[in-house]
């Protein structure tokens, strides 16, 4: 099963890649470019640049995963007899596979439509819900479970999942407006996260994320920073995927359990908010902004942590480079909290905090920072 997983990374890049080529292609033909956003959005100038990307970061997750448990559900010969104990465990998380596929399916189609014509904040909110909420009641994915006992059945649990699915999964979308950015920050957490359920065995979720890494690393031979300016955007139709299976992954992962003497501290729980620090710090930060500034948090603006640190003189592509460092960071110090002693673990915790805080101070430190134009920019990304 270890195998499997792994290799399942060059098998979406196999995919993505290729996959991007021709919707570069295909998007030049058809004139699938980014465009203008919503009534009050503030975006940068549209570059002739297809947004269609996420097309290709959907098939290379969704179509392998469906691939197995079709396969396993419909011809379990194909299955070596020497894979019987992999048939039997895809088998017996068919159903979750196939919630999460359907959930996939929904957004990645809410992303395809926006990116065509944009949908208002409010519709496009509620088909975010639906999926946040059919997980947990379907398949009783939730966190913080220990508090049903507490609170009279499993309802706070439910509702804090689902904020936790909606927080991350916008998080995620928030941050497609660099290149590079979005694809690069969900592969390192996603990474971060799949060595922790490799060790855990939980081979469904490892299997997710490795795809979706190498969904990711296949776009960005497309999106990364590059002085001639990406040749794809992702859309909505690829970032609202990539929050959404890293938000399932962040509930699923096993980083608590009082069994075990390696999961045995309950600051282990916190793990997801380390290892995802950097999107919902810029997630946190902007929605704020926009309700202190008296506007809607759903529509978009360019006060995003990468334009904040563009105003205070860093390149756009350092500036990417910037927030995937401070990603490796915290995926990291995600990573050695769930294995950590409880002293350890706040040394970990307030060297998180230290770093979004000199963050902060970067993009801060001039007057005039939260200007909500940039003169002289073009358009990197597609995002809120």
């Amino acid at each position: 099963m270890l195998a499997l997983c792994l290799v399942l990374i060059p098998v979406a890049f196999a995919i993505s890649a290729p996959l991007c080529a021709a919707l570069v292609a295909l998007g030049h033909r058809l004139r699938t470019f980014d465009g203008g956003g919503v009534a009050g959005q503030v975006k940068e100038a549209p570059r002739r640049v297809p947004n269609t990307g996420g097309i290709a970061i959907f098939v290379a997750i969704a179509g392998p995963l469906a691939a197995v448990v079709v396969l396993a559900a419909f011809m379990p010969q194909v299955f070596p007899t020497t894979a019987l104990g992999t048939l039997s465990y895809v088998t017996q998380k068919a159903e979750l596979a196939a919630v999460l596929l359907a959930s996939l399916l929904l957004l990645h189609v809410v992303g395809v439509i926006d990116d065509r014509k944009p949908m208002k904040a409010w519709p496009k909110l509620i088909l975010q819900i639906l999926p946040a909420i059919a997980v947990p009641l379907w398949t009783d994915t939730r966190l913080l479970t220990l508090l049903d006992a507490h609170v009279g059945g499993p309802w706070l649990s439910i509702l804090i999942t689902v904020a936790w699915f909606i927080v991350v999964t916008n998080a995620i979308n928030f941050l497609d407006n660099m290149d590079g950015l979005s694809a690069g920050l969900s592969a390192i957490a996603a990474g971060s996260m799949l060595v922790i359920t490799l060790e855990k065995r939980q081979w469904l979720i490892a299997g997710c994320l490795a795809l979706l890494i190498g969904a990711c690393l296949g776009f960005l031979l497309y999106n990364a920073p590059r002085r001639s300016g990406a040749k794809l955007f992702m859309g909505d139709s690829g970032s609202l995927v990539l929050g959404f299976v890293l938000a399932f992954a962040s509930v699923r992962i096993t980083y608590f359990d009082p069994a075990t003497p390696q999961g045995s501290h309950a600051h282990a729980v916190l793990m997801p908010l380390v290892v995802l620090a950097v999107p919902i710090y810029d997630f946190t930060v902007i929605t704020l902004v926009r309700l202190w500034n008296g506007k809607s948090p759903l529509v978009g603006d360019l006060n995003h942590a990468s334009h904040r640190l563009v105003r205070r003189g860093l390149s756009r592509a350092h500036a990417v480079y910037t927030l995937w460092g401070c990603g490796v960071l915290t995926g990291a110090a995600g990573y050695a909290l769930t294995r950590s002693e409880p002293l350890v673990a706040a040394a970990i915790g307030l060297g998180v905090l230290v770093l979004l805080a000199i963050l902060a101070t970067l993009e801060y430190a001039s007057r005039g920072s939260m200007s909500p134009t940039m003169p002289g920019t073009r358009s990197l990304g597609g995002g809120a």
